[in-house]
């Protein structure tokens, strides 16, 4: 399993040093939030943040995970691909054309990802499944950090890994993104996720980023 700190929850005053100590503890995914202010309330960053941090996590081996809370993604897919992300992921909920997104951030060498909230139904990304490389499960409601995980959604975990290998696509990367801490990562694994997205588990004020990694590490067992 892949753990992938959100940026979102870092101190941006020091963020080098910030994804140094993640690099360090062994993390090789990095989870950046983009929000627009209108598919969700915050705003957060855009393709320069990304082009400064790229190089960075390359050197240390690391994939850079874009994931796009903003109406109408395709206007942005290119610029965050020229940034340097290995993975672009959008809302199912922010375009009409979802499988023509897909195939441009295909067309820019990058793999795709497609993310739904707790309240979209599985039904709504099937037809995709078969031409991505990651799907994002929201479990919680996007647009602020350090909200608490919906228990609901383990077993929504459970239904879209039954769903991939009904589709013919068994090793689907499935990441869950929203208050994935030591006490639910178990069942989130268990559930059938490749890839977790942590952000206050790993930044926060009480303990270093060595001691977070490490606990959420030993909480996999």
């Amino acid at each position: 399993m892949h753990l992938a700190p959100s940026i979102l929850t870092a101190d941006f005053a020091r963020l080098e040093a910030e994804l140094e100590a993640a690099f360090e503890a062994g993390i090789r995914w990095l989870h950046l939030d983009i929000m627009d202010g209108r598919f969700v309330p915050n705003l957060s960053f855009g393709p320069m943040v990304v082009k400064s941090i790229s190089p960075l996590a390359k050197r240390h081996g690391a994939v850079v995970d874009a994931h796009l809370m903003i109406e109408e993604p395709e206007r942005y897919i290119e610029a965050f691909a020229a940034a340097g992300c290995d993975y672009i992921s959008f809302h199912i909920e922010a375009t009409h054309h979802a499988h023509r997104a897909v195939q441009m951030i295909h067309g820019l060498g990058c793999k795709a990802g497609v993310a739904f909230n707790p309240a979209t139904p599985l039904s709504s990304i099937e037809e995709l499944l078969p031409d991505l490389d990651l799907v994002v499960l929201m479990s919680v409601n996007p647009g602020y950090g350090g909200q608490r995980f919906i228990p609901s959604s383990v077993d929504k975990i459970a239904r879209l890994r039954q769903l991939c290998v009904a589709r013919g696509c068994p090793d689907r990367l499935i990441q869950v993104d929203g208050g994935v801490n030591t006490s639910n990562l178990p069942a989130v694994r268990d559930a059938g996720a490749n890839v977790v997205v942590v952000g206050s588990a790993v930044y926060n004020p009480n303990q270093s980023v060595a001691d977070a990694v490490a606990g959420l590490q030993a909480a996999l067992g």
